[in-house]
């Protein structure tokens, strides 16, 4: 890698530096820098892509493309004389990953807390233990997973729902298979109407370009999404009843005040942006603080009783928070944002959203999320900033975020739950399904069209 900075250098101060400058962006998309930087960008994310062959965590190619990136960057704009834009762009980056971190960091520690007290467990128990038929667990898993996901995100959803379908399909690969394909499609369509679902529908909040409660236009485009496909995937399972168990299993102490404190924390971001005017990643911490202080309660009330099942340690849920996550968000944000820096974003933004026009433009960028991750195509997107109207946004947060079930791979909850129901839910078993997927797509688009016209 060192190698590609001094040869990327050799090339800035052996050609004449004449770079054309838009705003305060240089365009060095035909220079060879930015031809270097490019590929850069695409074989680290080749490498994210064939992690399960490699077994290089996700993080690691991105962090190192994205830090070559904005070093190739800075020499170009070093010899351009404009060392300060280039600052300011990274500063700018790094304040929108600053707030996005900070508020995973919360909601993370959140739910690692409620796994700590035994309440995913709990549910789980509870469902297992009803003896009800494989068809009807296929629909209550379904919408579980469909109104879950708004509050925890489709990742977590589907590990916690999946770990459910595993314990029940125990008897039955084949129901396995085709209720984890309909779990993807029920989370990732559930994620898409909250700001709290995705990341990339936490990012369109963030940046103010949909309101909180805006997102709620989405729902019924989100049921159709799912209920469509999971009509059809319906008449594939099994007409049996899985065998009777009687799993027992009690929450942690505190885990009733640890829900309802989650949903605090929750209202106080929306408070904090919808009222103050301010990050909602402010009410996030101070949600955090709302947990540290039941820690410290639990503690002593622990201590004092003697309960060691009482204790909670706040800071070990914290440690918890999966790193490789975060600074694959890091690594993916600069990275992008670079791309954009060097001009390559404002050359796709005419190219999708003034040459096809914004409602093709979102409606690929959907199909293409099924391939490419929705996280940099979403935050792509919204480093070009194109004039649309809500629905339009509306229409991109949709598209991204349901758009990555087409595959099994197009989604973080796809990949995750590959690796949950190893050799039986599968790239194969989830493609079976794909035509489904994609008339529920297409279904969930024209819904938004029809029920949100007046917002284009």
């Amino acid at each position: 890698m060192g190698r590609v900075i001094a040869a990327a250098a050799i090339l800035i101060t052996s050609a004449a530096p004449v770079f054309a400058a838009t705003g305060t962006v240089m365009d060095l998309t035909a220079h060879p820098l930015g031809f270097i930087a490019l590929a850069i960008f695409i074989l680290g994310y080749i490498l994210v892509g064939i992690e399960e062959i490699t077994q290089l965590r996700k993080s690691k190619p991105v962090l190192l493309a994205s830090g070559i990136i904005w070093g190739l960057i800075g020499i170009a704009y070093a010899q351009a004389g404009r060392s300060e834009e280039a600052y300011d762009a990274a500063a700018h980056t790094i304040r929108e990953y600053g707030e996005l971190f900070l508020f995973l960091l919360v909601a993370i520690t959140y739910v690692n807390t409620l796994e700590d007290r035994r309440v995913f467990e709990f549910l789980r128990s509870k469902l297992v233990s009803l003896g009800l038929s494989y068809r009807t667990l296929f629909w209550i898993t379904g919408f579980a997973a469909f109104f879950i996901s708004p509050v925890l995100d489709n990742l977590t959803t589907v590990l916690v729902v999946g770990g459910v379908v595993l314990a029940l399909g125990r008897e039955s690969p084949r129901f396995i298979a085709i209720a984890c394909t309909n779990l993807v499609v029920a989370a990732n369509a559930g994620g898409a109407f909250s700001p709290f679902g995705d990341i990339t529908t936490l990012m369109v909040w963030q940046k103010g370009k949909v309101d909180f409660f805006s997102f709620f236009l989405l729902f019924i485009p989100a049921v159709v999404n799912f209920v469509v496909p999971a009509a059809i995937m319906h008449f594939g399972i099994p007409k049996i009843k899985p065998g009777a168990r009687s799993d027992r299993m009690r929450m942690r102490p505190g885990a009733i005040w640890v829900i309802a404190l989650f949903a605090a924390t929750v209202v106080t971001a929306v408070s904090f942006k919808n009222f103050l005017g301010l990050q909602p990643a402010l009410g996030m911490m101070l949600g955090l603080g709302y947990l540290q202080l039941l820690a410290y309660v639990l503690q002593v009330l622990g201590r004092r009783k003697n309960e060691g099942d009482m204790v909670l340690d706040s800071f070990a849920q914290i440690a918890k928070v999966e790193w490789d996550t975060l600074l694959f968000f890091f690594g993916i944000i600069f990275a992008v944002a670079g791309l954009g820096v060097l001009g390559y974003l404002a050359l796709a933004s005419q190219i999708l959203y003034f040459d096809l026009g914004p409602t093709m433009a979102n409606v690929a960028v959907g199909i293409l999320s099924a391939i490419v991750d929705n996280i940099p195509l979403m935050f792509a997107v919204l480093t070009m900033n194109p004039d649309m109207s809500l629905g339009q946004w509306l229409l991109i947060t949709l598209a991204a975020g349901v758009g990555g079930s087409l595959l099994s791979i197009g989604s973080a909850a796809g990949v995750a739950l590959m690796g949950q129901a190893r050799g039986i839910y599968t790239f194969g078993s989830h493609l079976r399904w794909t035509g489904a997927i994609a008339l529920g797509y297409a279904a969930s688009i024209v819904a938004h069209l029809y029920l949100n016209a007046r917002h284009f």
